[in-house]
């Protein structure tokens, strides 16, 4: 028997009055460990099926399903959204201090979670300090400091510059293979979704619903030269393809 999914979306649809149907009829599984990225074109649902799955918005119709428990679930969106006023500790530590933890064993806790991310030395530091790099890797380390059984990450590579993002990219899933929660990756960009997810799932315009999807193919986390590999080009060109004929564009 199949192992129970850490999270679905079943039939789902959502409605915003005014706006019509935003998403769906739309179905989703997302199983233990593994990572799984959204593609599709501005205004298809992604970051609305992101928030169902969070527990952050309720669908129309349909139903969501999330295994993971209370504080078992982390988002990180693609603003890094610190509190201005604590320094890069402090933000780490909140969710811990939030859900009971003691305050020192938080403490301890979020300075191994910047080192982890490369932050080491930068705790005292406030976000206004942080380069955009750095304040990503501060809201990845809050994220992870749970331990969560599900990340969900809504483009969180958009607003940095390609070096930076290749970088992220590569120590997200170095962190993904010391603890193996499942992983969400919402994205426009298809290329980086085929280095970051061992599946693809690509939506239509909206209101989205499922295009196709593929799965990838390669080692976790990804060796030197991935991009440049023969599996890695047909992949992105067969979502890119995908994708085209979910905008309604001949191929």
């Amino acid at each position: 028997m199949a192992e129970s999914p850490v999270a679905a979306l079943e039939a789902v649809e959502v409605d915003y009055a005014g706006r019509g149907r935003a998403l769906g009829p739309f179905d989703f599984r997302l199983d233990a460990g593994e990572i799984v990225a959204l593609v599709g074109p501005s205004g298809c649902g992604k970051s609305t099926a992101l928030r169902l799955l969070a527990g952050l918005e309720s669908p129309t119709r349909g139903a969501v399903r999330r295994a993971a428990g209370r504080g078992e679930t982390s988002v990180v969106f693609q603003s890094p959204t610190l509190a201005p006023w604590l320094s890069a500790a402090a933000n780490v530590s909140l969710p811990l201090e939030l859900a009971g933890v003691h305050r020192r064993q938080a403490q301890a806790r979020a300075a191994e979670a910047l080192r982890r991310v490369g932050l080491a030395g930068a705790e005292t530091a406030r976000p206004a300090q942080l380069s955009g790099g750095m304040a990503m890797r501060a809201s990845l380390a809050r994220a992870l400091v749970t331990a969560p059984k599900v990340l969900l990450l809504d483009e969180p590579f958009a607003a940095l510059d390609e070096i930076t993002r290749r970088q992220l990219a590569d120590d997200l899933l170095a962190l993904w293979a010391e603890q193996r929660p499942a992983i969400v990756f919402v994205t426009h960009n298809v290329e980086e979704a085929v280095y970051m997810a061992g599946r693809v799932v690509v939506m239509t315009a909206g209101p989205g619903r499922i295009a196709g999807e593929v799965a990838v193919d390669g080692p976790t986390p990804r060796p030197t030269g991935f991009r440049t590999t023969e599996a890695f080009r047909h992949t992105a060109e067969r979502l890119s393809e995908i994708l085209r004929e979910g905008m309604g564009a001949k191929v």
